[in-house]
């Protein structure tokens, strides 16, 4: 995906091929990485590849597929990590999720901040505001980079689809609500990179998703 001035990778890793997303400013050459879910030792290799340091590594939530190489991450960078606190106690059940699905479990370090609604994050040239999306988990959060009109919805908003409200802390009324107020509301030019798959646009899914309507 070409987005002006910033440099933008997705890549799907771990066993459930999360979208992690790496966004660095050419100039500066700071970065963040968006939901490490697995595959440290590639996405390091990567930001290597492509000369970024990472200063941040944030999640749009708490499932395993989206932060199991966080520590890695972290270990290997320095950067800190940050989460809706709402999602804490998904962090600290790693273990659980990691037997539910037959996942070999690694112990992840305790988040380093907490993320807010509409919190303006800046490392560097790369600019973003975090919205608190509700629904999947209580603490799932979208991150939205307004001068390149770009989204990243974490497992909030797919293309045709939005994320199942059946796991721990789970909402669907929530997760409607999340979208219509919070998504459906944004510029319908809007690029959206998803939590796994393709990625799509707000306006496309304002008319055409069967699950939320604008």
């Amino acid at each position: 995906m070409s987005v002006p001035e910033l440099i933008v990778e997705t890549l799907p890793v771990g066993h459930m091929k999360c979208n992690c997303t790496i966004l660095g400013d050419p100039v500066s050459r700071k970065a963040i990485v968006v939901d490490p879910g697995g595959d440290a030792e590639m996405l390091i290799e990567r930001l290597l590849e492509l000369d970024l340091q990472v200063e941040r590594i944030i999640h749009t939530h708490a499932h395993l597929d989206h932060f199991l190489a966080s520590g890695k991450m972290k270990e290997a960078t320095g950067a800190k990590l940050a989460l809706h606190r709402d999602d804490l106690f998904l962090w600290n059940m790693l273990e659980d999720q990691c037997r539910m699905f037959g996942i070999p479990f690694e112990k992840p370090p305790p988040p380093d901040q907490w993320l807010e609604h509409e919190e303006e994050i800046e490392v560097k040239g790369v600019q973003l505001k975090a919205l608190h999306t509700p629904g999947h988990t209580p603490g799932s959060m979208c991150f939205l980079f307004e001068k390149q009109k770009l989204l990243i919805a974490g497992d909030t908003l797919f293309q045709g689809s939005i994320g199942r409200t059946d796991l721990w802390g789970g909402d669907y009324q929530k997760i409607e609500k999340s979208i219509q107020e919070k998504l459906y509301t944004l510029d319908e030019d809007t690029a959206v990179i998803t939590g796994h798959g393709e990625s799509t646009s707000i306006g496309h899914e304002m008319r055409s998703n069967s699950f939320v309507r604008a």
